[in-house]
């Protein structure tokens, strides 16, 4: 058990790193980031798998040598539960008397009476009724339940491991951002599809459950400070023989409401706006482009994007001269415009009165270099070379529109909501609350429930003779010596009390020897 403890603060301590620094599966650019900001050690903690913790080598042998010293603790812990379960309580010791607990008293009768008496009143204790040279003694002993509610205890602590780790095997975890209010939607036949995708050790991303899912609408309420009261989709969903004829079953996704289907969960776990720009390009075509951009507050839920846009197809024959007249739009967007000057802030998280401070920049994008970009910003050594130039800055609201120095007309059409959702499958999440909870069990059984032993023992009275079974005393009753005694196995917390109701409930109704017999004694 003391192997165990220290294994189990090594797995806390071992932890920690997973906590302080960037980790691959969770954000890729900001590991790299670290690194190329801290050049000597960022390398080494590389080489150290201090970026993949949770699925480094040293964390998968502390918590695999956690796994062994827990079966190794726990199985004679088992064996020895079980014969102490088998095991009647044992005699009584010599001397009652140096016990912690102790009381004595006189009654009316034979032994024999008196021994079952007392046995009788010791209900819910294991007990056994013994002769001895001295009498009969009654030995009692409760609390067993203590020793089986910390074995379980354990047990689920170790089955809980092991949920955890097939969770982590054989569980996947997806987020994607879909556009409200006719959005495209997606199905989730392939990782690609997602935003970001964390795989279990398992799982090559061929055994994902098909489904495919849009969502209708997307109603928040707030306060009118700002403070949001409840968020909720109607979305629809195809899953199974759906997806073959075409049918979508609606569902309302609320926060802590997930869909579930096929083993997986639907979570709603953010929602912003994606606004929508319309270019006309000098010789008469549009593109419109709606695209999510990211809350930088989330109280008011002004946020930062940029769209990309590529010129009409034959526009510009030319690959490189078409590259050169790329378009980006990059700026903030406010739901509630606040301006003050120029400056736009959002005063409010409802699309009330929205508007974009926007860039505007004419030249190579970035679109097809094959180089990974952010989607909300864009690429500062496309600036810094000279291969995007600023052509126009400017504040908008929805329906107004700018005009750049060679015709092209750029105009804000407004907002649309987006919901970010997390498709999560974890095969051992129902595991996990069954030994949580069988833990915390007990746990409580463990802390509650008291190992106690009680003793009594039973002398005098009458003369003994061979007429009795087993050659107990029988013959007219008299006065009765009993000795009772009590040790607490395990805490003495509240024991003092509880023994001396025990002495009374075992005393009760037990007749007193008569006066006569006392002076005669």
């Amino acid at each position: 058990m003391g192997t165990a403890l220290a294994l189990l603060f090594l797995l806390a301590l071992a932890a920690v790193p997973g906590a302080l620094l960037p980790q691959h599966s969770l954000n890729a650019s900001k590991v790299e980031q670290y690194i190329a900001d801290h050049n000597i050690i960022g390398p080494w903690l590389d080489r150290l798998q201090f970026f993949d913790v949770f699925s480094s080598f040293w964390f998968t042998a502390i918590y695999a040598l956690l796994f062994i010293s827990l079966v190794g603790c726990l199985t004679p812990r088992m064996v020895e539960h079980v014969k102490s379960l088998r095991a009647v309580p044992v005699p009584a010791p010599r001397n009652l008397s140096r016990l912690p607990k102790y009381a004595a008293a006189e009654v009316s009768g034979t032994p024999e009476h008196t021994a079952a008496a007392i046995s009788a009143r010791l209900r819910g204790w294991r007990r056994v009724t013994r002769e001895t040279d001295e009498g009969i003694e009654v030995a009692a002993e409760k609390g067993y339940l203590r020793e089986f509610g910390n074995i379980v205890f354990h047990f689920s602590l170790l089955g809980l491991l092991v949920a955890i780790a097939v969770g982590k095997l054989f569980g996947y975890e997806g987020n994607v951002i879909v556009v409200a209010n006719g959005g495209p939607g997606f199905c989730s036949a392939s990782p690609a599809v997602f935003d970001s995708f964390r795989a279990g050790n398992s799982v090559d991303g061929t055994s994902l459950y098909p489904m495919c899912l849009r969502v209708n609408d997307f109603q928040a309420h707030y306060l009118p400070s700002g403070q949001a009261l409840s968020f909720a989709s109607n979305i629809e969903y195809q899953a199974g023989s759906d997806l073959a004829d075409g049918t979508w079953r609606p569902y309302r996704l609320e926060v802590n409401h997930p869909l579930r289907i096929g083993g997986d969960r639907v979570y709603m776990q953010g929602h912003g706006y994606a606004p929508t720009f319309t270019v006309t390009f000098p010789n008469g075509q549009q593109r419109t482009q709606t695209l999510q951009w990211r809350p930088d507050d989330p109280i008011t839920l002004l946020s930062s994007g940029v769209i990309r846009v590529d010129p009409p197809g034959g526009m510009y024959p030319d690959p490189s001269e078409r590259r050169k007249n790329q378009l980006a739009i990059m700026g903030l967007f406010a739901p509630t415009a606040e301006l003050d000057g120029t400056l736009l802030s959002s005063s409010f998280p409802a699309a009330n009165d929205p508007a974009v401070a926007i860039d505007i920049y004419r030249g190579d994008t970035g679109l097809d270099t094959g180089r990974p970009q952010s989607l909300f910003t864009l690429d500062p050594r496309l600036i810094e070379q000279k291969r995007l130039t600023k052509v126009k800055r400017t504040n908008l609201k929805q329906g107004e529109e700018v005009r750049l120095d060679d015709g092209t007309v750029v105009r804000f059409d407004g907002a649309t909501p987006f919901v970010n959702l997390q498709v999560s499958h974890d095969p051992g999440q129902v595991w996990v609350l069954v030994f949580a909870m069988s833990m915390m069990g007990g746990l409580l059984v463990s802390l509650i429930v008291r190992r106690r032993r009680v003793w009594a023992k039973i002398s005098g009275g009458q003369e003994r003779s061979d007429s009795g079974i087993g050659g107990a005393p029988t013959g007219v009753p008299g006065t009765v010596n009993v000795e009772l005694g009590g040790l607490a196995r395990t805490d003495n917390s509240g024991w003092g009390s509880e023994f001396e109701k025990l002495t009374e409930r075992m005393l009760a109704d037990l007749p007193e020897p008569s006066k006569e017999k006392a002076d005669r004694a």
